[in-house]
């Protein structure tokens, strides 16, 4: 327990730092544009800026949804070990034995000392759970080993399609393919996403992704389609998604 305390109170401090970080970012990716078009004669180096930011303002998103996740995970194993123990000491105060043969069963559904596994665990190249494999096809993102990612995340939402984070690594699987200009392959892996997880975290992403990833396959009317459709399927996307997609509608010449 101390040791999921520490790490508890080291995810939440971290997770007060990178909001901050991502919001000056934020603010950085909506200002290029007007930059840009007030620097037209070097438009080339501003529109690849653009997308370095762009891309360091997505990986820092997906770095504050997965130390939410570790903290929601630790957070209820704290709230299982409490509800234990504190169910220990009221046998214990009424008369209950304290040995191993006295011991009362702890109540149904706190299993503290012994958290239950993840609903489909799945094992990697060298074992481990779906968190487990998940943390690591996102650590080979984010060292830009982009290959290694793909097989991780592929995996993943493979062997746990029902997984919470299923939909995070569908997109993050979109992700690796962009990265390396596959963009016929990060439509496919958008589009699915959109397709099977449009309720996700990651819906509003995966659609913004695939009419971005449309434009880059010169398909502007589909992907100004995609763009119109946004609006209308998440109506609470964030102020971000919804600024992102009014600039690639304009950017698209979208009517």
């Amino acid at each position: 327990m101390p040791e999921n305390g520490r790490v508890w109170c080291e995810t939440t401090a971290v997770m007060k730092i990178i909001p901050s970080r991502l919001v000056l970012l934020s603010a950085l990716v909506l200002a290029l544009p007007t930059a840009a078009a007030a620097q037209r004669g070097d438009s080339v180096y501003v529109e690849d800026r653009l997308n370095q930011l762009q891309q360091t303002l997505t990986m820092m998103t997906g770095q504050i949804e997965q130390l939410q996740h570790r903290n929601a995970q630790l957070q209820q194993q704290m709230e299982k070990m409490q509800t234990d123990y504190e169910y220990r000491i009221e046998q214990l105060e009424k008369g209950g034995g304290g040995g191993a043969a006295g011991r009362p069963a702890p109540r149904p559904g706190a299993q503290a000392a012994a958290p239950a596994p993840s609903p489909a665990p799945s094992a990697g190249a060298g074992g481990g759970s779906a968190d487990q494999l998940y943390d690591e096809a996102f650590k080979k993102l984010q060292e830009g080993d982009y290959a290694g990612a793909e097989r991780g995340f592929r995996t993943f939402v493979q062997r746990n399609p029902q997984n919470k984070l299923a939909g995070n690594a569908q997109y993050w699987l979109g992700e690796t393919y962009y990265a390396r200009r596959d963009y016929q392959s990060a439509m496919t892996a958008f589009a699915e996403g959109y397709k099977v997880y449009k309720t996700s975290q990651k819906g509003p992403d995966n659609l913004l992704k695939l009419g971005i990833t449309m434009a880059a396959l010169n398909r502007k009317s589909d992907a100004c389609a995609v763009f119109a459709r946004f609006t209308q399927d998440y109506p609470r996307a964030t102020d971000l998604q919804k600024r992102r997609i009014d600039q690639e509608r304009q950017k698209n010449g979208c009517g």
